[in-house]
């Protein structure tokens, strides 16, 4: 009897109303741990129903190590932990070839790295060389490792969470475009608020400290990225994702002032497929099944503050990521359906 076939005949399909419960299920026993950062939560979350990766940018001391440790402890799932260092090597983290003796002779067989898990923490990621840093483009785009000309995929999903000191702090490498070019979003962590910190003291110094429950599996987290790609979306609302990618280059017409003017890179293909693919998930947790512009609106930001490289004048008059990309949407007309 063929049990796989029976069971998907009997499995339902996943609705729009499910993976909202799903996913709302998944923030709040994150939340049980982590105090505010609501949004934060929720960044962090639509990156991994996108089938992509999340760059967190903070002092250190503010959670961003226990957010994806909280994460990992949610969702059933591999977890591996990888710390960043100057001495860290690109095999310490892909893997390598070892001789083995078997059989009564000798023959290299791979040993993988700590890359191969489902969640994989990149800590303190802009603290090894760029060199280092490289090992992981052909992991976070084509979810596979290349090692002696031998392919190794990565079992899905794969979720690469980073974080990064910022980079006034000492012993910091900045990370190579091609690199932040692979996260869906770079989110900038705050520093809480008095109360927030109150509630952390409270749960951090007292006998029992929060745990998080698991409310969900690999296999259910692809099952919600596979709906999150079946939204559909308008040709309008999709012109509209091209049209703020394309203002954040200053030859292009439709580029605000503060762009000519300040930046020197714009964006690349991947912000807009960044701008759609979030936007998606955005709906589906408000519920709807349809992406609206004020989906694509609320993650323009985190969608875009790293694939925006400024000139030298935009440097030393200290203008900011964040500023040319409200400028850009503050430029950019929202489409009117007739």
């Amino acid at each position: 009897m063929d049990t796989t076939t029976t069971e998907a005949e009997v499995a339902p399909r996943l609705t729009p109303e499910a993976f909202a419960d799903r996913a709302s299920a998944i923030e709040r026993e994150v939340g049980r741990v982590i105090v505010g950062q609501r949004e934060l939560v929720r960044q962090t979350v639509t990156a991994l129903l996108a089938n992509s990766h999340v760059l967190l940018e903070g002092v250190p001391g503010l959670g961003k190590t226990m957010l994806v440790r909280t994460i990992a402890d949610v969702i059933d799932c591999a977890f591996n932990r990888i710390q960043f260092t100057p001495d860290l090597m690109p095999a310490d983290i892909t893997g390598t070839n070892i001789l083995v003796e078997e059989e009564g002779r000798r023959i290299f067989r791979f040993q993988p790295g700590p890359i191969f898990a489902n969640l994989v923490l990149a800590d303190e990621i802009n603290r090894a060389t760029p060199k280092t840093q490289s090992s992981l483009l052909e992991a976070m785009q084509e979810h596979q490792v290349t090692v002696a000309r031998q392919r190794y995929p990565l079992d899905p999903p794969f979720f690469v969470l980073a974080t990064q000191n910022p980079l006034e702090m000492e012993g910091t490498y900045p990370l190579p475009e091609a690199q932040l070019d692979r996260f869906l979003f770079k989110v900038m962590v705050p520093f809480p608020s008095e109360e927030d910190l109150i509630t952390i003291m409270d749960r951090t110094t007292g006998a029992d400290a929060p745990t998080a429950n698991k409310v969900c599996t690999a296999a259910e987290v692809v099952e919600m990225q596979r709906l999150a790609r079946a939204v559909p979306i308008a040709p309008h609302i999709t012109a509209y994702a091209v049209g703020l990618l394309s203002a954040t280059h200053p030859d292009q017409p439709r580029a605000p002032q503060l762009v000519r003017e300040y930046v020197r890179y714009g964006g690349s293909p991947r912000g807009a497929q960044a701008l759609v693919t979030a936007g998606k998930i955005y709906a589906l947790l408000d519920g709807r099944f349809n992406v609206a512009i004020d989906d694509v609106r609320a993650v323009a930001l985190p969608s875009l503050r790293h694939r925006v490289i400024l000139n030298f004048e935009g440097e030393a008059e200290g203008i900011t990521p964040e500023a040319i990309v409200r400028s850009v949407l503050d430029a950019v007309p929202v489409p009117s359906v007739e």
